[in-house]
């Protein structure tokens, strides 16, 4: 299948001509080194740190390294030599408006992060190249995408062998990512918290309650879910509480930025075990909330996604906040097919109180009916993929 073009292809030339350095990070196996590499192959050179040849070239001879490398180079899986970027914020140093120095990449961001914070601020550009969108999927193969994943290589194969693919991708993970970069105590216990939390999606995140599950500590957990996080494996959305004036659970709630995965975890195989199974609507809500981020965050766009759950009995699925336009938008995702009125009930509540302070509020009922309609003139609703039209 040939190159797939991403939508974070609009953001990448922006950042080239306003930035010394541009930073891709993402989830291992979400495109990264093909994005560059195909979009900058003729203005740049390209080079990576699997390769560990360069990396000795580097910790043996940094300055001649850097003078070997010293302009328009793609430098790939740069958290593996941490000491390269107090090298790289003197080369930029030496010309602050040559913009477009250097492209670098990146699977996690912890390392990355806190070298970037620590050399490189004020000097690059952050990017997230996170799996395929649904509009970057080819409309053939976008209702498998649920079931099936956003990984691009199981997208360009079709989704041929997607279980061997997901298990090898786990054990390359865990084994590769997590046992090379992090202080793990016990692996088993690590791929346990995976799968309870692949069980729990959609849920809010009790760091007590999994603690119990696995018999470690609330603080192992918590680093664990971080490591996670930072390895862009789930996201968590914190809860809304903007001058409400109730009581507000605070938890997050835990998402997967690949439901493919979540089904690879939970075992479901195929489309009558998701549809009819127990993890029906939580996935279904994972995966219209993650294509939001996704775009979000492929686009840049600066929004805050939240959730919001009261003692009051107010709860709201999807909350997305936009400071710049002073707009906020209240959502309620269903995997039904018929529109109900009840189904908005909390949206209506929430946009009658006042004391958000935002001056644009609409809300939406996402669904996987085909119709399209008002409740009222500030909430709609419609199916969750015209939704994702919308936002692109």
């Amino acid at each position: 299948m040939e190159y797939i073009p991403r939508v974070l292809q609009k953001k990448l030339q922006e950042y080239l001509n306003n930035f010394p350095v541009t930073a891709i990070t993402g989830p291992r196996q979400s495109g990264k080194s093909t994005f560059v590499k195909h979009h900058l192959e003729n203005q740049y050179r390209y080079i990576t740190f699997d390769d560990p040849l360069l990396i000795d070239f580097f910790l043996n001879d940094p300055k001649g390294f850097i003078n070997e490398y010293d302009n328009r180079v793609i430098m790939d899986e740069v958290q593996r030599v941490p000491e390269i970027f107090s090298y790289l914020k003197m080369e930029v140093d030496k010309d602050r408006e040559n913009y477009g120095k250097y492209v670098i990449t990146g699977s996690g961001r912890f390392s990355l992060m806190k070298n970037v914070s620590e050399s490189l601020a004020g000097r690059i550009g952050l990017l997230s190249l996170l799996p395929f969108q649904y509009h970057e999927i080819p409309e053939k193969l976008r209702d498998k995408q649920m079931l099936y994943g956003s990984y691009p290589e199981l997208v360009t194969r079709e989704y041929r062998y997607n279980s061997e693919w997901f298990a090898s991708y786990v054990n390359t993970y865990i084994e590769r990512d997590v046992r090379n970069l992090f202080n793990i105590g016990n692996l088993r216990d690590f791929q346990r918290l995976l799968n309870l939390l692949a069980a729990q999606c959609s849920q809010e995140l009790n760091m007590s309650h999994l603690s119990k599950e696995l018999g470690v500590s609330v603080k192992t957990v918590q680093n664990w879910i971080s490591i996670l996080e930072a390895s862009y494996i789930i996201f968590l959305l914190p809860a809304y509480y903007n001058n409400l004036g109730k009581r507000i659970i605070k938890r997050p709630k835990l998402y997967f930025y690949d439901t493919g995965l979540i089904c690879y975890l939970t075992g479901i195989t195929n489309s009558a075990l998701l549809e009819k199974g127990p993890l029906a609507g939580p996935i279904f809500e994972n995966y219209v909330i993650a294509e939001i981020k996704k775009t979000g965050d492929h686009l840049n766009k600066h929004e805050k996604l939240y959730y919001l759950r009261a003692s009051s009995g107010l709860e709201i699925d999807l909350i997305i906040e936009n400071p710049q336009e002073n707009r906020i938008q209240f959502i309620e995702i269903k995997n039904n097919s018929t529109p109900k009125y009840r189904m908005i009930e909390n949206i209506k509540r929430i946009i009658s109180y006042k004391g958000t302070g935002v001056t644009k509020q609409e809300g939406f009922l996402l669904y996987r009916g085909k119709e399209t309609g008002k409740f009222t003139d500030s909430i709609a609703y419609l199916n969750y993929k015209d939704f994702f039209k919308r936002i692109v």
